[in-house]
């Protein structure tokens, strides 16, 4: 008899973070395989709008089924940083964000879209949208040295995949805000080559 995968795991916590009303959005590569090319992943990243007595709520529910460190969570609130929970039943890693207090850190949380995840039973989820994918993996990708492959095909695969569907007015007006135009404009020449 198998154990839960990755999905049963996100769905779990996604429930969590619902049932306590912390807004939420899936990112990372989760995101940028639901918007663009799939990739394996071991694990997922959440951005969650965290105050500190919903932090120690997230704990609370957690516990049991996740392995925790209350100070850890309670660390992340404070510094607008990271935290994380390792599932106890399969040692999936659930890698939480806290949401920054910079404009675009609110505006990507307001712009998340509802996107079905599992079909039977049918369950959605909110997830970053496909152009703050883009977004904010060309931050991470300067931030890196631009030297991650996986980042760039990451950031071409949504662009391919979503096309003209994309808002690029929005996408140009935050990458210049964001100092990542050139990289934009590199990786949508590229991507549609």
């Amino acid at each position: 008899m198998s154990g839960p995968s990755l999905l049963e795991v996100v769905v779990l916590v996604v429930d969590i973070l619902e049932r306590l009303s912390i807004p939420y959005h899936l990112g990372g590569s989760f995101a940028s395989t639901i918007h663009g090319v799939p990739r394996q992943t071991g694990d997922v990243d959440l951005v969650v709008d965290l105050s500190h007595t919903a932090g120690i709520h997230l704990v609370e529910a957690l516990a049991g089924e996740f392995y925790v460190d209350g100070s850890a969570v309670a660390d992340a609130v404070s510094r607008r940083s990271s935290f994380n929970a390792i599932h106890l039943g399969t040692g999936f890693k659930v890698d939480f964000f806290v949401a920054g207090k910079q404009q675009f850190d609110r505006v990507e949380l307001e712009r998340s879209v509802s996107v079905q995840i599992v079909i039977d039973p049918p369950r959605s989820a909110a997830v970053k949208s496909p152009e703050d994918v883009v977004l904010r993996k060309l931050q991470w990708y300067r931030e890196g040295g631009a030297l991650s492959d996986r980042q760039w095909r990451d950031i071409l695969g949504v662009l391919k995949i979503q096309g003209s569907r994309l808002d690029i007015l929005y996408m140009e007006e935050w990458a210049r805000r964001l100092g990542v135009a050139d990289l934009l404009a590199r990786a949508r020449s590229e991507a549609f080559e």
